[in-house]
């Protein structure tokens, strides 16, 4: 059995958008136009990389 992991969002305002990353995984960007939409977002495009990395 896998345990949670925890990951820093870092964050910040881009023309009226959420855009963040994840520091402790390179390459995981995402926006939203609020910032519940961009955690959802970033945690959809984290879970598509870890699904991708294990093929």
């Amino acid at each position: 059995m896998q345990g949670k992991r925890v990951y820093t969002l870092e964050y910040w305002m881009d023309d009226g958008w959420y855009v963040g990353r994840l520091r402790e995984v390179p390459g995981v960007f995402s926006q939203g136009e609020t910032l519940d939409e961009l955690i959802q977002n970033i945690r959809e495009a984290c879970q598509l990389m870890m699904e991708e990395a294990e093929n």
